[in-house]
């Protein structure tokens, strides 16, 4: 039998799962989702091209990160799915998950900043603390941390005011009942 090449730089889900960090199983399940894919071999044995390790290794830190593998199959649907992505295949979809990426950074600092707070009091003082929901009075407004959500919320509206009035055209004003004298550059 002549020795193929390509066969030769495909791995076994053992070996995907070895050089991944992730369990054989978790594997199936990405493939069943549509995250990876592989071959059949004669023996219906699975095989998968070497580039899935980069696949893998983008939905495993997507998870780390939280993010919900519907929006990871989309992200890979934009990549190739025969061949190893470019680098500038990489950088596009990259570039698409950068306001995604920022929001949840955003996110994290604020609850650390806020658990800071609960940390160091001990909740000895809890007419003070941000985080605290007396009686559970917030209860009204839906499920989840309130406060932290409502917070969020008000800083996700005014970043997209702040964008929206970047987008404004110099001499234009947001307020269609003033106008604005144009800034000299």
């Amino acid at each position: 039998m002549t020795p193929n090449p390509e066969q030769d730089r495909e791995l076994t889900p053992g070996q995907l799962s070895e050089r991944s960090g992730a369990a054989v199983s978790a594997l199936h399940y990405y493939e069943r989702e549509g995250l990876i894919s592989s071959r059949r071999t004669a023996g219906n044995q699975r095989r998968y091209p070497r580039h899935m390790l980069r696949r893998v290794a983008f939905i495993r830190i997507s998870q780390q990160l939280g993010i919900p593998l519907r929006d990871i199959r989309a992200a890979l649907a934009t990549l190739p799915p025969d061949r190893a992505p470019s680098r500038e295949e990489w950088a596009q979809l990259s570039a698409g998950w950068r306001q995604v990426l920022d929001e949840r950074i955003e996110q994290m600092e604020r609850l650390r900043d806020d658990l800071d707070g609960c940390i160091g009091c001990g909740c000895l003082s809890l007419t003070r603390c941000s985080l605290y929901n007396s009686r559970d009075s917030l209860a009204t407004e839906g499920a989840g941390p309130r406060l932290l959500l409502t917070r969020q919320r008000r800083d996700a509206s005014r970043r997209q005011q702040v964008t929206d009035l970047s987008a404004v055209p110099a001499g234009v004003s947001p307020d269609p009942d003033r106008s604005v004298p144009p800034v000299d550059a």
